[in-house]
């Protein structure tokens, strides 16, 4: 092992869940002796940024790649890239469509399940199961978030089949335009009696909206 060169590639810098990672990494490197290469873009949103940092993976020689996608489908090609240099790719937290050597990563649609079905006892101890739902999401269009929501609709209807989720806004992972969003429709839709959050940043701040608002006695949140 020593020697190897590994480059772990997050979806982003900006968040614990991704410091968190970084740091289980930074010690398995020591750990194993590895030349070990921690890179990620400074937000989930920055896709070309991605694409560059594997791009330096393949110009510095990398072995393997470990790669948290911010894309199902928008690196493939320089995934492809690097396999036929030889590196092994293996993806985590969000797979990928291309080959790959392997995917490390939550069931999310399973978890998601369990957001949903979380979602309805907390609602219904409110005496609201048929109460709207927003949904708070971070990015469009990754699997892992897409997978989350399909999970979450699926664990409320089995549930409280009548709860509704009305409306999917998207914070571009922005903390601040995440209490923005949700702060808004807890003034504007008093028929909102849930959020659902699908990651970390957007959990923060509906968290955060719902403290400002006052609105804790009638909202309840449940996020990743």
């Amino acid at each position: 092992m020593a020697g190897t060169k590994i480059d772990v590639i997050t979806k982003a810098t900006d968040s614990e869940f991704w410091q968190s990672m970084l740091a289980g990494a930074r010690k398995a490197g020591q750990d194993q002796g590895i030349d070990l290469g921690l890179f990620g873009p400074t937000s989930e949103t920055d896709i070309s940024g991605q694409v560059k940092l594997v791009e330096n993976s393949i110009s510095r020689g990398a072995d393997a790649i470990v790669l948290a996608s911010n894309s199902s489908t928008a690196l493939n090609g320089v995934v492809d890239r690097a396999r036929k240099e030889g590196i092994k790719v293996i993806t985590v937290d969000n797979a990928i469509t291309a080959a790959n050597e392997g995917f490390i990563g939550t069931d999310n649609i399973k978890a998601g399940q369990q957001a949903g079905e979380r979602m309805c006892e907390l609602i219904t101890e409110k005496g609201r199961q048929d109460g709207k739902i927003l949904h708070e999401s971070s990015v469009s269009g990754q699997q892992v978030l897409v997978d989350r929501f399909t999970g979450f609709k699926a664990g409320l209807a089995a549930k409280c089949p009548d709860a509704e989720v009305v409306q999917t806004l998207v914070n571009d992972n922005d903390l601040n335009k995440a209490v923005s969003q949700v702060g808004s429709v807890l003034t504007s839709r008093p028929d909102v009696v849930g959020v659902f959050a699908d990651n970390n940043t957007s959990g923060t701040g509906t968290a955060r909206a719902i403290q400002e608002k006052g609105a804790a006695g009638r909202v309840s949140a449940v996020a990743f």
